[in-house]
């Protein structure tokens, strides 16, 4: 019996996976396995009050005030979970757009039960994470 490598799916056996899976978990998978490649923390390991690296899918870009002063918030979601990036004192950034894969780095806090990065630094990735 000897030492037991950790179960990964036949090619047949993938190959029926993919055809099985629907279309949330297929994306949810290919950006998990982003993370290892970019050396990032799945969002759902991430605790409040510590700096992280997260990578992932903007799902949404909204403007929203805050205090009176805009703020672009963007959902980013990366197969385990999702957290909100928030620039405060912007209106725009160019590149950050719904669909887009990026790279954000900073402080998670939890707003109202979320987890949110304030002001992250960011690195846009060209799709399909390459």
């Amino acid at each position: 019996m000897g030492s037991q490598e950790p179960h990964k799916p036949s090619g047949f056996r993938a190959f029926l996976r993919r055809l099985t899976a629907g279309q949330a978990e297929l994306e949810a998978d290919e950006l998990q396995q982003d993370l290892d490649r970019h050396g990032a923390t799945p969002i759902a390991s991430c605790g409040g009050r510590r700096r992280f690296c997260v990578t992932g899918t903007l799902r949404t870009v909204t403007l929203r005030p805050r205090g009176g002063a805009p703020a672009l918030e963007a959902e980013l979601y990366d197969g385990s979970d999702v957290i909100d990036l928030i620039w405060l004192g912007r209106r725009k950034i160019a590149g950050i757009e719904p669909g887009r894969m990026v790279l954000a780095e900073g402080l998670v806090s939890l707003q109202d039960g979320r987890k949110v990065m304030f002001n992250p630094r960011y690195e846009l990735r060209p799709a399909g994470g390459a």
